[in-house]
């Protein structure tokens, strides 16, 4: 064979090694396209919904390509059962659900599609899981729940206004391990000689209630304890603290974002890129029964000077030092 006719041979077949490369990554399927349901039970918008997407963007998902969200809220039990239900029926891949509430409405809805949750309560507790280590069924996640801090936020309280006797203590009785929170806060007022004024805060008209007994009692102090409800209501709470002169302590630094005037608890932020690093374990194989439920790694302590103003009260410069975070 001529020389030529060897080149010519060469060059037909490259042309058709490149279509047949050309037609083979064609037919390659696309990444799948994941789905996440996210349920959210404060019925508007979720900071924690814009963390997870960001983070699940950090970890290599791209929204349209191969992961899409599904983002429902309410505030409402029942609504919230239905948009679950509706999630469900929708076929997503995992439900992310913020909130005690959203978790156990998710539970019920599904007994299949894996549930990753964050929550404030004792999920043990709350039926929402076996065990904090194999938490067995379709649902893992993260408890902000620390009983360890519960003594560390009233002797706070007492190093940031030395005069505080008489707390009056906000709390939604339906919230799992609150009970317990209670016990634990009321052992520490006692060795601070620090009278605490229960409040059980279940409906929005309670908190009238509870204001109306706190003044009747004197209290000259507050202390919410951090879970949904209450984060709803963080409007009427910090402007009865204000319009009363109480310094107020708060679980959760939303609350301060919000107007309160110190808190001390876990980064719900870094809590939540580690839910996304769960959601990424599932897409990848593992199963919600065999991912341990976290606890938070980073506490923070965060200051509000703007409410600290409002109360006529000035922050230790020692306690202030402390601080992670500072709202001016």
């Amino acid at each position: 064979m001529k020389n030529t006719d060897w080149k010519s041979l060469n060059a037909v077949v490259l042309f058709l090694g490149l279509i047949v490369g050309a037609a083979a990554a064609h037919a390659q399927p696309a990444a799948a396209l994941r789905r996440v349901g996210f349920l959210n039970q404060a019925g508007g918008p979720s900071g924690a919904y814009e963390i997870l997407r960001q983070s699940l963007r950090g970890l290599g998902h791209t929204e349209d390509r191969n992961i899409a969200f599904d983002y429902r809220s309410s505030n409402d039990r029942a609504r919230l059962a239905e948009m679950a239900k509706e999630l469900v029926t929708s076929r997503v891949d995992v439900i992310v659900a913020e909130g005690g509430a959203a978790a156990a409405v998710a539970k019920s809805a599904t007994s299949e599609i894996p549930i990753v949750f964050g929550h404030s309560g004792d999920p043990v507790e709350a039926g929402l899981v076996a065990s904090i280590v194999r938490p067995g069924g379709n649902l893992t996640g993260m408890t902000f729940l620390a009983y360890e801090l519960l003594g560390k936020r009233l002797e706070l309280l007492k190093e940031v206004a030395p005069k505080v006797s008489r707390v009056a203590v906000l709390s939604n009785p339906a919230h799992p391990g609150e009970q317990r929170e209670l016990k634990e806060t009321q052992g520490v007022a006692q060795s601070l000689k620090i009278n605490l004024l229960y409040h059980q805060v279940k409906t929005p008209a309670d908190f009238v209630t509870a204001f109306d007994a706190s003044d009747k009692a004197k209290a000259n102090g507050l202390l919410v304890f951090p879970e949904a409800f209450t984060l709803l209501h963080v409007g009427r709470i910090a402007e009865f603290a204000v319009k009363r002169k109480l310094p107020g302590m708060f679980g959760w630094s939303e609350y301060v974002d919000a107007g309160g005037l110190l808190s001390y608890g876990p980064n719900r932020a870094q809590s939540y890129k580690r839910i996304a690093a769960m959601v990424d374990k599932i897409f990848k194989g593992a199963k919600p029964a065999e991912i341990p439920v976290e606890l938070p790694l980073k506490w923070e302590l965060v200051f509000n000077l703007k409410a600290a103003k409002q109360i006529g009260l000035t922050i230790p410069p020692n306690v202030l030092v402390r601080a992670d975070r500072v709202i001016r």
